[in-house]
């Protein structure tokens, strides 16, 4: 998904080698030989349990952010399967909501570790 194309906004996110990254702001030469994530690999069939939460909590509202959203929640969880709310806002500041739903957000990545664990 391309957004701001200047790696602000976190629209793009996908994973590379698992870590959430920025994809308008990658090289080709950048990602050669790395494994890519996008949202339609994050499960065949929308059952990860961060695409669980987001339903669960009825998260999106114009949906523009909400696939960056995800990916940066999913990789966040897989290297912090137990976090605080703090750390929960923290990972997740640096994607941007246009209809300002980060408590619900916030709420389905709470749940979304839970179901985790």
């Amino acid at each position: 998904k391309y957004g701001c194309g200047i790696a602000l906004c976190g629209s793009c996110t996908i994973h590379l080698d698992g870590i959430a990254v920025r994809s308008c702001a990658l090289t080709l030469a950048q990602v050669e030989g790395k494994s890519i994530t996008t949202i339609e690999g994050l499960s065949e069939d929308g059952t990860h349990p961060v695409q669980e939460a987001w339903k669960e909590v009825d998260v999106p509202q114009c949906g523009y952010c909400q696939s960056g959203q995800i990916m940066t929640a999913s990789a966040f969880l897989k290297n912090n399967p137990n976090p605080t709310e703090d750390e929960i806002k923290d990972a997740m500041q640096g994607n941007i909501c246009r209809c300002a739903s980060y408590t619900r957000i916030y709420k389905a990545v709470e749940i979304a570790a839970s179901k985790m664990a």
